[in-house]
């Protein structure tokens, strides 16, 4: 089974959530045709941004979209001057519902050396500039290595330095347990086009097990929500009070 399916939507649910945070009875298809054409339209127009994933969420007149980017001032832009670019184009070419408020919001990658998408781009950049795949490959798998990744494997298929016959050249460092759900395993893939044909790209990052939480971290978690909830509704209020 791990051979056979994408090993992000084998966790799902499991270890990984959903990318699209929404729910639907009517307009699911209209829903989900808008969610491909932004992350569509985002990943064309962000390259230089190198963006790992986007999440959207859904209310009945909300909109939301999160980017999660290694380069964030790439898309912020002047004074947030890209972030409104962003909503203006999103609501008018996909949403096209002026009821409907769209926001973006922007987070940044604490490892970008060990987000399988991250490191699928570099690596079709540096393919696309000449670079010999297997040197680009090696680097690729020591980045990742030294950023405290357990494991990582990676795949270069196409008419690989211009070669008559297209072939598959494959290197893993360390394990890539596939089989085990709890195993947290990023994967990417990403298309090179060069002057000799297309090579396709797959990377595996194995980033270690994830465990679910017991009920004394689930409390201790709660209880700290609480606690920063309440110090919140103090501030609104003594805030409130200064007004006054």
């Amino acid at each position: 089974m791990g051979k056979k399916i994408n090993p992000k939507i084998f966790r799902i649910k499991s270890i990984l959530k959903w990318e699209s945070s929404w729910f639907a009875d009517k307009d699911y298809s209209k829903f989900l045709q808008q969610d491909v054409k932004i992350r569509a339209f985002l990943k064309k127009h962000l390259l230089e941004a190198f963006v790992s994933r986007i999440e959207i969420e859904r209310s009945s007149k909300e909109l939301n979209v999160i980017i999660h980017s290694a380069r964030p001032g790439v898309v912020i832009g002047k004074s947030g001057a890209g972030v409104e670019i962003l909503k203006k184009t999103i609501s008018r070419q996909f949403v096209k519902d002026k009821n409907v408020k769209v926001s973006v919001n922007i987070k940044e990658i604490g490892k970008p050396n060990i987000e399988a998408a991250l490191i699928a781009q570099g690596l079709k950049f540096d393919i696309e500039k000449r670079m010999p795949y297997r040197r680009a490959m090696k680097q690729v798998i020591q980045r990742v290595e030294r950023a405290g990744a357990k494991g990582v494997k990676v795949i270069v298929a196409g008419r690989l330095n211009g070669a008559e016959i297209a072939r598959r050249e494959m290197l893993v460092s360390g394990t890539i347990p596939l089989h085990t759900i709890r195993a947290n395993i990023d994967y990417a893939e990403e298309k090179a086009n060069t002057t000799y044909g297309t090579i396709g790209i797959k990377v595996w990052i194995y980033k270690g097990d994830v465990f679910k939480k017991t009920a004394k971290e689930e409390m201790e978690e709660t209880m700290k929500n609480k606690d920063e909830v309440n110090k919140s509704e103090k501030r609104g209020k003594v805030n409130s009070v200064e007004k006054a």
